[in-house]
């Protein structure tokens, strides 16, 4: 079980490093993606898998019992689909710049390599097949055994939450009117 929780460790930083890279720095503050009408939809699909994420990671990763790992599951499959919708409109997206940058197209597959590799660790751990039948794992509770994988989760959220917070901002043309000119401030990116 401790390899998974390592393997689990490395996956979310992996994929939290990249993603606020990609979410943050090349979609909102280079290219802002929510200021051209191309893509805003594109910003749609990340604003949306931007709120779920904070609960994936809660009822994925904290919370025990049952009803939270449907719930997870629950999250996760919504996040697939929203995953796909935003894949496949991402080329009519970026028309305004000539397409998807091919650095970005990679970070894309790694970010979501990285994601999906980490759900797939988490059924790992919380599902037991014998018998032919599923068993959920109800202690999820002995996560507490690896505190720096408790650590880690804890501190994703926050910064989960400040980039949900922050795609929904800039969504609006006020919020977008004054991220712009902050934005515009900062010299040194």
């Amino acid at each position: 079980m401790e390899i998974a929780f390592i393997t689990l460790i490395v996956l979310l930083t992996l994929f939290a490093l990249l993603g606020m890279y990609d979410g943050f720095y090349l979609h909102i503050f280079k290219y802002r993606l929510y200021d051209h009408q191309d893509s805003k939809r594109e910003h749609l699909t990340h604003t949306i898998r931007g709120i779920l994420f904070p609960g994936i990671l809660y009822c994925c990763y904290l919370a025990s019992g049952d009803i939270w790992f449907f719930a997870g599951l629950a999250l996760l499959i919504i996040d697939v689909v929203v995953t796909v919708i935003d894949a496949y409109m991402e080329k009519d997206s970026r028309t305004f710049m000539g397409g998807l940058p091919r650095g970005e197209y990679i970070i894309h597959l790694l970010v979501n390599g990285f994601h999906f590799a980490a759900i797939a660790v988490f059924v790992v751990i919380r599902v037991n097949v014998t018998n032919n039948t599923f068993v959920l794992h109800n202690d999820f509770d002995s996560v507490e055994s690896y505190p720096a994988f408790i650590w880690l989760v804890k501190n994703l959220i926050p910064g989960a939450i400040l980039m949900a917070v922050l795609h929904v901002i800039v969504a609006t043309p006020k919020g977008a009117l004054y991220w712009n000119r902050l934005r515009n401030k900062i010299a040194w990116c």
